[in-house]
């Protein structure tokens, strides 16, 4: 057993764990946060999509041990990792799934959500980018290619990029993209 602290949705997790434990194990068996879902368990769906330090990462292939320090954020903690939250405020993104009815079954949406929030952070160009030297407008055509490492079996996809288009629009992920290049360009330097 290792002896690990995981800052999970603000909060400190002091744990002791196998090696070899999923950081989605770790949340789900251990933490009780089940809103991250097992979906493929081979990284290849996205529906365990997690925040980890502010980027996208697929809780199904990461070790819980190699997160030691970091600062993990599921769905649970999406609407708290914007700010100040009074337990009834929603994330942005969560509110424009509701409004465009941006899911189906509903499995997928967590790691819908997550992976949107991280994308939105996300400067610099796709593999659609036709200028790979500007920081490219969230269209459609940018966000589905930004989002295809997420799998909706309900074909919900529509929607779910008309979500995303509308808090790209509102400028809510304004802040963490122009943080994200910032980062990006100091480590380039």
């Amino acid at each position: 057993m290792a002896e690990i602290t995981i800052r999970v949705n603000g909060s400190d997790a002091p744990l002791s764990v196998d090696p070899r434990t999923s950081l989605l194990d770790l949340l789900r068996e251990r933490l009780g946060l089940t809103g991250t879902k097992k979906g493929c368990d081979h990284g290849q769906c996205g529906a365990c999509t997690v925040l980890i330090d502010g980027r996208r990462a697929n809780a199904c292939l990461a070790l819980a041990i190699a997160q030691d320090g970091s600062d993990v954020t599921t769905v649970e903690g999406l609407a708290s990792a914007e700010g100040p939250a009074d337990g009834g405020d929603l994330h942005p993104l969560q509110a424009a799934f509701i409004e465009r009815d941006a899911f189906q079954c509903g499995y997928c949406t967590p790691g819908q959500l997550c992976s949107a929030a991280g994308m939105l952070a996300e400067g610099g160009p796709s593999a659609v980018t036709p200028d790979l030297a500007e920081d490219p407008r969230l269209t459609p055509a940018e966000i589905r290619e930004r989002m295809s490492g997420n799998l909706c079996r309900c074909g919900a996809y529509v929607n779910i990029v008309a979500a995303i288009t509308d808090v790209a629009r509102t400028g809510a992920g304004d802040g963490a993209r122009a943080g994200a290049r910032a980062g990006a360009r100091e480590a380039v330097t």
